[in-house]
């Protein structure tokens, strides 16, 4: 035989060429894969293992980790490329994804790169020691090292390497620290020199004893890591030649092994079957070949703390792998994960964020409700009749609607399943939409009955029952429902779900969080959120012009718009602020839904106590307050007239026909001049029935220029008052005396002259009178049906009561 051969080149050509001379070859050295090959080198064995015998055991530490998914770095040279293809081959089949094959020539930071870019967690690196530096520099680089990857890299290095290539790191801008962070953890794979049991081998010496011996004898001379191969190799010599004599003594041919030649293939097939049946424990392990090769241990080192320590072992001829107890150490505190493990966690609503809110949305309602046991138990005191209780009613049920829809808004998948939150998008969206359009749609409608009334140019009586406003407010829902059809029905409301990048575990888990959430979309959105958006608008637009043209009305009961503007104003700012950080948060579904409540139950809060609290304090503090100031008193004819109508609308009407706006000034005006003209009516009176034998003809047209003068119009509408006209008159004509008539001419012509001063005296003395008491009950005077309008004491007892036909109505300006 033939014993020998360490480098890779030299043995095979002399492992190639020996098969023509009948001789089988024994290495302690060589390593290299090609020699694998028993078609080519079929007379070839080696008592130490070939670098493709670690596959075998990094496989056993895969599958011992529960790592399915590796990644591999290889240097360009043959040796390694050899290791990594037939790594491809163990691996394959046994359910361990190759995730990724990088090869690089010199510089290695673009395949370390790739790597990182693929995930890979895992690394079987095959490249020398000098290129390891630079690999594990281009690491620290891109942060590949620490409890997040695991490095398997060879171990047959020299000891301290790291040492000898510090200066080529630090030309690559690695320094020391930085190598040396980015090693710490791998693991180095390689054969096992001497066998760590302490069994005595076929020499009668255990691996240990063997050891002292030899360290003994080398006497200074460098060690090598072969030399246990060495000896185990002559052992196997021995026993190889031990049984091929054997063999020729049984065999009973009478050959001897020194008859052995180069061309006797029968002899040299015997040698070579006494070799592939070699088997015992030497001082590298147990030696048996397979094929060629040897099955020995493989051992396990990793690099902790600037020195590699053994951790572990691989029995390949029993397939076994031994992890030494509590040795082992990884960066964090478990075994790095084989990739980056994607856990989908669906954002969620906090519960307590959750319950808070629903409290305050309680609360909301539970005031709605207050304010409307208040409308309902208070609706026929004067103050809630002129507010319209009906459409305070529709704006509580708006409120209360939107109060509601914020139950649905804060359920999401961790509370009901996903068809359930598919239709909770159109049902919340409905809710919210109709609960907006009813409380104002209601307040404008309430608005522009005020608007219409006191706009009211002709100043007609102009009646508006509740009835029309209804119908006024349904016909805003009406829109409200077409468009929602429509959406419903062309482009419906769908859970959709949108992932968001990979967030790191906030427990400091190797994990990644992949945030879920939620939304409610369809295809068109923006489309169909700019058609509410512009409706909605319009309504609040409406509704300020009203409360504008509303805004010098001063009836309180009446007047609501100074609050309608505040309500327009918080309500815009706040759904435009609303909206905006909404959509700036849509990624932390707890903040938008903070955000979406705290909107709806200011805007809705906000509304109602505007309306109701000035109301509620008005009606507890001083319930005519918002009467009292511009009331006036109706006859009752009038009273009986309006109590057929509504009775807000009687009430409106009542504002209506005292023109509030318009003759305030005016009526308080007319009734300073009033109090001067009683004087002069008096007068006038008075001297009408003192001289009743002294009153003289008065010519008919002289009588109608009294007439006119005494006139409700010409009264009204004079400018410096009845007294001035009355004697600038007088003054005009002082030819008109009130001359005597003769009792005979009365008597003679009763129907004729009826302009005669008696019956002239008689008129007056009633009219003027009358006329007087009648006109102040229309501005705020006394009542037309109390007592005899003569204020002179002396005046005749037969005119003090006035017959019911004299009575005159006045029944509006």
């Amino acid at each position: 035989m033939v014993f020998g051969g360490v480098c890779p080149s030299v043995t095979s050509i002399i492992a190639e060429s020996l098969q023509g001379w009948n001789l089988v070859q024994l290495s302690f050295a060589a390593t290299t894969p090609v020699l694998a090959d028993k078609k080519k080198y079929p007379y070839f064995f080696r008592t130490v293992p070939s670098d493709n015998a670690v596959n075998p055991a990094i496989l056993k530490l895969l599958k011992h980790y529960r790592w399915k998914r590796v990644g591999t770095l290889t240097q360009d040279v043959q040796r390694f490329s050899e290791v990594r293809n037939d790594l491809t081959g163990v691996l394959y089949g046994e359910d361990i994804e190759i995730s990724d094959t990088e090869s690089f020539s010199n510089d290695p930071c673009t395949s370390v790169k790739k790597l990182k870019g693929n995930d890979v967690r895992i690394i079987l690196g095959q490249f020398d020691q000098n290129m390891a530096a630079k690999v594990f520099c281009c690491a620290y680089e891109e942060n590949m090292f620490g409890s997040k990857y695991q490095w398997i890299i060879p171990g047959w290095y020299e000891p301290a390497w790291w040492e000898q290539v510090h200066t080529e790191a630090n030309s690559s801008r690695c320094f020391r620290k930085n190598l040396l962070a980015a090693m710490e953890g791998y693991i180095g794979v390689d054969f096992e020199p001497l066998s760590s049991k302490q069994i005595k081998t076929i020499s009668g010496k255990t691996p240990q004893q063997y050891e002292r011996e030899y360290n003994n004898k080398r006497s200074g001379v460098g060690p090598s890591k072969f030399h246990g191969y060495a000896y185990d190799g002559i052992w196997v010599i021995a026993k190889t030649l031990q049984r091929a004599m054997e063999t020729l003594h049984a065999s009973n041919r009478h050959q001897r092994i020194q008859d052995f030649n180069y061309t006797d293939h029968t002899l040299g097939r015997i040698i070579l079957n006494a070799m592939n049946e070699t088997n015992f424990f030497g001082v590298t392990g147990q030696v048996v070949f397979r094929n060629g090769e040897r099955m020995g241990t493989i051992k396990f080192t990793q690099f902790q703390d600037r020195r590699e320590v053994k951790v572990g072992e691989y029995n390949a001829v029993a397939d076994t792998l031994e992890i030494i107890n509590d040795t082992i150490r990884f960066q964090g505190s478990e075994p790095p994960k084989d990739k980056t493990i994607i856990l989908e966690q669906l954002r969620k609503i906090s519960l307590p964020l959750y319950s808070i809110l629903s409290a305050l949305t309680i609360l909301g309602m539970i005031m709605a409700s207050a304010f409307l046991f208040f409308n309902i138990k208070n609706r026929n005191q004067k103050l809630i009749k002129m507010s319209s209780p009906y459409m305070n009613n529709l704006i509580i049920l708006g409120g209360m609607l939107s109060y509601a829809s914020i139950f649905l808004f804060g359920l999401d998948g961790s509370f009901v399943s996903e068809k359930t939150f598919e239709t909770l998008c159109t049902v919340r969206t409905w809710i919210l939409t109709v609960g907006y359009t009813t409380a104002f749609g209601a307040m404008f409608a309430k608005t522009w009955r005020v608007h219409a009334i006191f706009k009211n140019v002709k100043m007609k009586k102009k009646i508006i029952k509740d009835q029309k406003l209804l119908v006024i407010v349904g016909g805003m829902l009406l829109i409200d429902l077409c468009i929602l059809i429509c959406w419903q029905a062309v482009d419906p409301l769908r859970r959709t779900v949108e992932r968001y990048s990979m967030e790191p575990d906030p427990a400091g888990r190797d994990i990644s969080i992949r945030p879920l959430l939620e939304h409610c979309e369809n295809t068109h959105m923006t489309i169909w959120l700019g058609i509410v958006y512009a409706y909605k608008g319009l309504l609040m637009l409406f509704g300020c012009f009203l409360a504008w043209e509303t805004r010098n009305v001063s009836i309180p009961a009446l007047n609501d718009s100074k609050y309608i503007g505040m309500s327009v104003y918080n309500v815009g700012i706040m759904c435009i602020i609303g909206a905006a950080v909404s959509f700036l948060t849509r990624d932390q579904p707890n903040v938008q839904f903070c955000i979406v409540a705290l909107v709806i139950i200011f805007c809705s809060t906000i509304t109602l106590c505007l309306v109701f609290v000035p109301k509620l304090i008005t009606l507890r503090t001083n319930p005519d307050a918002a009467t009292q100031n511009r009331r006036f008193q109706f006859t009752q004819n009038q009273k009986k007239e309006d109590s057929k109508t509504s009775t807000s609308v009687t009430s409106v009407n009542q504002a209506s026909t005292s023109r509030l706006e318009g003759l305030q000034s005016e009526n308080h005006r007319l009734r300073m001049k009033i109090t001067e003209l009683d004087k002069d009516l008096e007068e006038v009176t008075m001297q009408l029935q003192d001289t009743p034998e002294k009153t003289t003809y008065i010519k008919q047209n002289h009588y109608q220029e009294l007439n006119d003068i005494l006139s409700l119009g010409n009264f009204t509408e004079s400018t410096d008052g009845g007294k001035a006209i009355l004697k600038n008159h007088l003054d005009q004509n002082p030819q008109l005396q009130w001359n005597t008539t003769e009792p005979s001419r009365t008597c003679k012509e009763p129907i004729e002259d009826i302009n005669s001063p008696e019956h002239i005296q008689r008129r007056l003395s009633l009219q003027l009178p009358i006329l007087h008491h009648a006109y102040l009950p229309s501005i705020g005077g006394v009542d037309a049906s109390c007592v005899s309008p003569c204020v002179s004491p002396t005046a005749s007892p037969r005119h003090r009561h006035v017959p019911p036909s004299f009575r005159v109505m006045v029944s509006g300006l």
